[in-house]
C-alpha cells in the first residue's frame, strides 16, 4: 500500500508511483469521490478537446491524412511487440 501525508494546510504530495500509474503529471487535475463517508477513490480528470486543440501541431508541417496516421499508429503497434 502507497501512503501520503496530509500537511497542516490539507495538501497532499501523489506518491510517484501513483502518479506514474495514473499518468499524472504537473497541472493535471483530479477528482475524489467519497464512499459512506470512509472512503475516497482519486481518479484523473479527463481533458475536453478545447484543452489539447493545437498541441500536436508544429509550423511548417504538413497535415496527414487518415490513413496516414492509421498506417503509422498500425507501424508502432508492430514495433511495440
Amino acid at each position: 500500500m502507497v501512503t501520503a501525508t496530509l500537511t497542516s494546510k490539507g495538501q497532499l504530495t501523489i506518491p510517484k508511483a501513483v502518479r506514474d500509474s495514473l499518468n499524472l503529471h504537473a497541472g493535471d487535475r483530479v477528482a475524489f469521490i467519497v464512499h459512506n463517508d470512509t472512503e475516497a477513490v482519486l481518479k484523473p480528470v479527463t481533458k475536453s478537446v478545447d484543452e489539447v486543440f493545437g498541441r500536436l501541431h508544429s509550423a511548417g508541417q504538413q497535415p496527414k491524412s487518415i490513413e496516414d496516421m492509421n498506417a503509422a499508429v498500425a507501424k508502432r503497434m508492430r514495433e511495440r511487440k
